[in-house]
Parts: structure tokens; C-alpha cells; sequence
């Protein structure tokens, strides 16, 4: 977990930003494998990272609850599996900054509807124009690409929705955690019949594990200790910076550059969700990662 000397560094602006570079970083570096592992197999090697640590930190108690307890947390852990699957075979086919900006059109959404501010459509059609934007090069857009990407998104607004009602049934981090263990075991036989036997390359499994860490486990960390002094509505700014730090990871990583126009997609997405953020109601705000206890907090781990 983050230091306490970390935090005082930082501050928990900065431990956010940190969590977000770890998470886009974790993801370019994820994309850079493809030609060894299927995305597949990769989205298994990250979740099984996390669920390990998970468990082994929070050990989360079993005992004593209900059947609805248990649905509740089987279609968290469904959720968390399919954003994840979806958003790599997403970015395995098209740019990633460009598949994480059409994922946030899920969270996006969801925070629009949860207003009844009617101005906020104002939101929808701006984030329309960036989508719009993203159409007008579609030549160069794998169109399967764009439909998992759409996927993901929606499998995100699901995971929120689902997040908070785990948050009331399950203490602090247990919910998180199974559902962790139960996205990793969804993912366990799709990543065996598509990997073969590069899964089990020693270097691969190293590299699936720095994922992990960087995907889920670094970023848990840094926002745990941040929102213990940064509002949710802050939070929910700032992780709306997702899709331009997707954007800029793969540039430095993947030397996998954008033209203008995707540029200025990217850039009305993100004012969408930042203006959504700031005028949606609380239970809208698009969340974190890590967001079980906080139903109105503002993420993904979708990357």
C-alpha cells in the first residue's frame, strides 16, 4: 500500500495522477505483448495479480452471508471480467487512447442520466461531437475495435452500478476482492485455449504480473489513501483525465501517435465528463476503481 511519506510527497491530487499514469502505462504496456499473448490471456495474468493480492491483504470474511449477498458479487466480479476482456480486445485492434475515450462514454452516460438537469445534455451532445470526430477517420478504425470499446463502456456503467450495491453488502475492500477472484476464474479457460503455451514463458508471466500491479493494484492504493482528504467531486475530475493519459502512455510507450482531429475527440470526452462530473448528482459521478464503500464516488478498472 502507499506510504504515508508517499502521500505527503504527493498530496492526493498527486496520488490520483499517479494511479491514473499506472493504470494507461499498465495498458500500453499490456498492448506491447500482443504479438506474444493474446489480450485474452494477458486481461487473465492481470486480474489474477490482483485477485492474489487482494485476497491476501483484505481476506476478505465468507462466512454468514446471503444468496443475495453472493448474486450481488458474481455479477461485480462478471462485470469487472468483461470490461477488462473487452477493453484489450478493444485497444489489441485500435489506437488506445482512442478505445478508452470510447469507453467513457459508458461512466459518461450514466452520469448524465443519474441528472435532472436538463442543461446537462449539453454533456451528451458534446461528447457526441467527439465521437462524431472519431467517425469522420473511421477508414483508419477497426469497426470491431469501436464495438468492444462500446462494450466495455457499457460493462463499466454496469460495474459502477454494481460496485455501490456490493459497497452496502460486503465491508470495505471484501467485495472488491471475490470479485476480483471471481473475474479471474471467469477468465481462467478462455486465457488456457487462447494462449497455449506462452502463458507459461517465464518472461511473460513476469511482464503479466508488472501489469497487474500497475493496472489495479498501484492505482487501488494511491486512490485508497487519496480520497481520505479529496473530495469525490475532485476525484471525478481527475479521472476524467483517463482518456488523454491513455493517449499519451502510448505515445511514450508504444510510440503510437494520434492526428489532430482524434486529438480534439479525446479532448471533447473529456470536457463532457468533467462538466458531467461537476453538475451530475452524486449518485451519477462517474466512479473509481475501487469504489464499494463510496457508491458516489468517482473509474475504471477498466485499463
Amino acid at each position: 500500500m502507499t506510504t504515508r511519506a508517499n502521500r505527503d510527497v504527493l498530496g492526493p491530487v498527486g496520488l490520483v495522477l499517479v494511479g491514473i499514469l499506472s493504470v494507461q502505462v499498465g495498458a500500453a504496456i499490456a498492448k506491447g505483448l500482443f504479438g506474444e499473448i493474446s489480450p485474452t490471456a494477458m486481461v487473465w495474468l492481470r486480474l489474477a495479480t490482483s485477485a492474489l493480492v487482494l485476497a491476501a491483504v483484505v481476506r476478505p470474511r465468507l462466512r454468514g452471508r446471503t444468496r443475495h449477498d453472493w448474486l450481488v458479487v458474481l455479477g461485480f466480479g462478471a462485470s469487472l471480467a468483461t470490461m477488462n476482456w473487452a477493453i484489450y480486445q478493444s485497444f489489441s485492434r485500435i489506437p488506445l487512447g482512442i478505445a478508452v475515450t470510447i469507453e467513457f462514454i459508458g461512466p459518461l452516460a450514466l452520469a448524465v442520466l443519474g441528472s435532472r438537469r436538463a442543461r446537462d445534455l449539453v454533456w451528451v451532445v458534446l461528447a457526441g461531437v467527439g465521437v462524431a470526430l472519431l467517425g469522420l477517420q473511421r477508414t483508419g478504425l477497426d469497426p470491431v475495435g469501436v464495438l468492444y470499446a462500446l462494450l466495455a463502456g457499457a460493462a463499466w456503467a454496469a460495474y459502477i452500478l454494481l460496485s455501490a450495491s456490493t459497497g452496502r453488502r460486503w465491508e470495505g475492500f471484501d467485495g472488491l476482492a471475490v470479485a476480483s477472484i471471481v473475474a479471474a476464474f471467469a477468465m481462467t479457460t478462455p486465457a488456457l485455449l487462447s494462449a497455449g503455451t506462452s502463458l507459461w514463458d517465464g518472461r511473460i508471466l513476469l511482464i503479466g504480473a508488472l501489469v497487474g500491479l500497475l493496472s489495479s493494484v498501484i492505482p487501488y492504493s494511491c486512490e485508497l489513501v487519496a480520497l481520505r482528504s479529496l473530495r469525490p467531486a475532485v476525484f471525478g475530475i481527475l479521472m476524467s483525465l483517463e482518456p488523454a493519459a491513455a493517449a499519451l502512455a502510448a505515445i511514450v510507450v508504444l510510440q503510437e501517435h494520434l492526428s489532430p482531429v482524434q486529438w480534439l475527440a479525446i479532448a471533447c470526452v473529456v470536457a463532457a465528463s468533467i462538466g458531467a462530473t461537476r453538475s451530475g448528482s452524486a449518485p451519477g459521478e462517474p466512479p473509481g476503481r475501487h469504489d464499494e464503500d463510496r457508491s458516489a464516488a468517482p473509474g475504471t478498472l477498466a485499463t
